[in-house]
């Protein structure tokens, strides 16, 4: 049976349970002292749906461990602190933990990895959306976000940088209530907000949706202060509805839906390389290259226990889309293709999770996960005719059709053990197994997990572990184009290759140890190593803003990172610096997206791979001056990602320092209430800095970060 067909029979088989337990008491059985007394009858305590909703978070989040991982949190407060606030989109919250490199369109790096990032809500894995530059996710919905990376436990699998684990607001927590905003400011930016929460009896909801519209949706090409050709529309909700059957059992459905459109912006100066019926100009300020993305998302889950054994079973389905429109004429004359590019992919998932205690010291952690996806790529291009030698033969274009479909099916297993050996130490060990089918071929593995706690003091933390990664290609990326359909034209390539890409097998080594001085000061250092067969790696290849996924054979990434955390009185304080190295050998497939020149050197030699940023640095610090008024600053720092040199990605480009500064303020009205007022100065220095610079493996176009930015926030509960 499908999953989704599973989640139609699961869903009304739990909607019957729900019925038939409506007139349950929420109370739970107290055992009293024994009295003595043989006709003494047991208490019942009632217990409030506040108090069983938060129970059942405390057993949800036990159903995760993190034992020999590294962890980041941040909480509700800490987005808040940031400049913009709630607003602020989540990849930009993510930026602010350790390891963590941002990228051209709002892409990010973790410890070296291109993407592979692994998003829980809830406890819930979301199948990723197709790789581009709209945000799913909204920051108004987080209670807090973790990000767990290094050597994971056996739970999770399939995407390894790291898990970014979101924990959402909950009804029943806020209590009855809403709120409304916006943000507005510079490069036409205007972001209205509204959400609303609450919880009667058994019910509890949370809701938001938010519009977003601005004339710099993506990175600008150019250093100039204002794009051309880059206005943005966007459009996100999110929903998450819970009914508590009983005292020990919870039914929830989470959704959520972005609709984002984008110019994608213009360097002018640009010379066509193609003439099109006789003509040979063409001002590249006038292209009108547009992109269209569309996720949704549902979640039906039921928690509870059985006996002393806690379990989540999860039924979920995602969409995505990403429609490319070229200009037709202007993409002809400079590139010699324009292609109307669409993607698809439809993902059903099935996840189990249990938990069970055994005896006072261990808990056995086991559970399921199956997906099921359907993936369509289409090519609509138009092309000119192409001489022997590759020039242009024809100034009349023709048109070619490349339409594919592709079925990806994913099951994993897993075991694992988290045994507490007397108070200082804790061992997590555990078995994972993961089998990947496309297309006829089958790759699996079992992946041996360890980590292991040591608390050396009572300030002390010490923490280890290994862990063997089985990494399949992300299916939404994968085109399997019929590459021989272009030859004779000018979008005809040399090196065919092997068009699918593998799976990557890695073995990750992991220590670090955190120290807390006093109760206001953390400091942590980590390292970790990576040794990797098939190493998977992104570019962008063609006009269209999204990735296509190719290996490497060989590849090993290292690095280490420090944090510091501050937190006592009116003052917070964060700061991370991250050393990292990235390298990789010899491309073993989808050759056809690389010059014979560069595949001849990576074949013989390892380069840095193109999101390989040698150190990096985030930090903040914020100070309420009284029960109203705060005010903070926070920034970035990277050494440069790479960029073509003497070698492919042989440099980088130079390094850049972005400082933002916000200060908020609540006013007290008497009629109106309380209104949070937030003022935000993005880059205040108005550096100028390159993130990408065109060149490097897979590089599309050159994309310089935001310049300086005045946005003014303002929010009323409700």
């Amino acid at each position: 049976m499908k999953p989704s067909l599973l989640a139609l029979s699961l869903a009304a088989a739990l909607a019957a349970t729900a019925a038939r337990a409506a007139d349950t008491p929420l109370a739970a059985a107290a055992a009293p002292a024994d009295s003595g007394i043989g006709n003494d009858q047991p208490a019942t305590k009632n217990l409030s749906t506040i108090d069983v909703s938060a129970k059942l978070d405390q057993a949800r989040n036990a159903l995760s461990p993190d034992t020999g991982s590294s962890q980041y949190v941040i909480d509700q407060k800490a987005i808040a602190q940031l400049p913009l606030g709630a607003a602020t989109p989540v990849n930009q919250v993510v930026l602010q933990a350790p390891g963590v490199v941002q990228d051209s369109y709002g892409g990010l790096h973790v410890r070296g990895d291109h993407a592979n990032l692994q998003y829980r809500i809830n406890g819930v894995i979301v199948p990723e959306s197709i790789s581009g530059f709209g945000q799913t996710l909204d920051a108004r919905t987080i209670k807090s976000v973790k990000l767990l990376d290094g050597a994971l436990p056996a739970q999770y699998g399939l995407r390894t940088a790291a898990v970014v684990d979101i924990t959402t607001k909950s009804g029943h927590d806020l209590g009855n209530g809403g709120s409304v905003g916006i943000t507005s400011g510079s490069f036409g930016t205007l972001n209205p907000n509204a959400s609303i929460w609450g919880s009667s009896d058994r019910w509890s909801w949370f809701l938001t949706g938010n519009y977003l519209e601005s004339d710099v949706g993506i990175e600008n090409p150019t250093a100039s202060r204002k794009p051309i050709h880059d206005h943005t529309d966007q459009a996100k909700g999110f929903g998450d509805l819970s009914y508590l059957i009983n005292n020990e059992t919870r039914l929830s459905f989470m959704f959520g839906v972005a609709n984002n459109r984008f110019q994608v912006p213009n360097n002018p100066g640009q010379t066509p390389q193609f003439g099109y019926l006789g003509q040979t100009d063409f001002d590249s300020t006038l292209l009108n290259e547009q992109q269209h993305e569309t996720t949704r998302f549902g979640v039906l889950s039921l928690q509870g226990k059985l006996g002393s054994t806690d379990y989540q079973v999860s039924l979920g389905q995602r969409y995505t889309e990403v429609a490319f429109n070229p200009d037709q004429v202007g993409d002809l004359m400079f590139n010699g293709i324009a292609a109307k590019v669409g993607r698809s992919n439809r993902a059903s998932t099935l996840q189990v999770d249990f938990a069970t205690p055994l005896g006072n010291s261990n808990t056995l952690r086991y559970g399921i996960y199956g997906s099921f996806e359907q993936a369509a790529s289409g090519n609509n291009a138009w092309v000119f005719p192409a001489d022997a030698n590759g020039g242009q033969a024809s100034t009349t274009p023709i048109n070619i059709i490349d339409n594919n479909r592709l079925i990806a099916k994913t099951w994993s297993g897993y075991i694992q053990d988290e045994w507490s050996i007397g108070q200082n130490w804790t061992v997590n060990y555990g078995l994972r197994g993961d089998k990947y089918t496309l297309a006829g071929r089958i790759e699996s593995q079992l992946s041996p997990r360890l980590g292991v706690v040591w608390q050396a003091t009572d300030s002390t933390t010490v923490h280890a572990g290994y862990s063997r990664y089985f990494t399949p290609p992300a299916t939404e990326m994968i085109t399997t184009s019929n590459i021989a359909k272009f030859d004779g034209t000018t979008n005809a390539v040399s090196n065919p290759g092997n068009a699918t890409p593998l799976a990557e097998r890695a073995d990750y080594f992991d220590a670090g140890v955190s120290q807390n001085i006093g109760s206001a000061l953390t400091l942590g250092l980590d390292t970790y190593y990576r040794k990797v067969q098939r190493l998977q790696d992104e570019g962008q290849f063609g006009a269209a803003l999204v990735y296509s996924t190719f290996n490497y054979d060989l590849g090993h990434i290292g690095g280490a990172e420090f944090t510091a955390n501050y937190n006592q009185g009116p003052l917070s304080a964060y700061f991370n610096l991250a050393y990292s190295r990235a390298m990789g050998k010899r491309v073993i497939t989808s050759q056809y997206n690389f010059g014979v020149d560069e595949l001849a050197y990576i074949a013989d030699n390892y380069i840095h791979l193109d999101h390989d940023q040698t150190y990096t640095s985030s930090g903040g610090i914020s100070y309420a001056l009284d029960d109203s008024t705060r005010v903070g600053a926070d920034y970035l720092f990277g050494s440069g990602l790479r960029r073509n040199g003497a070698v492919p990605n042989g440099d980088h480009v130079p390094a850049y320092f972005q400082l933002n500064l916000s200060v908020s303020h609540d006013f007290a009205f008497d009629h109106f209430g309380k209104l949070h007022t937030q003022l935000a100065v993005i880059n205040a220095l108005d550096r100028t800095y390159e993130l990408r610079d065109g060149t490097g493996v897979g590089v599309g176009a050159p994309q310089f970060g935001p310049r300086r930015g005045l946005y003014l926030s303002l929010q009323k509960d409700f």
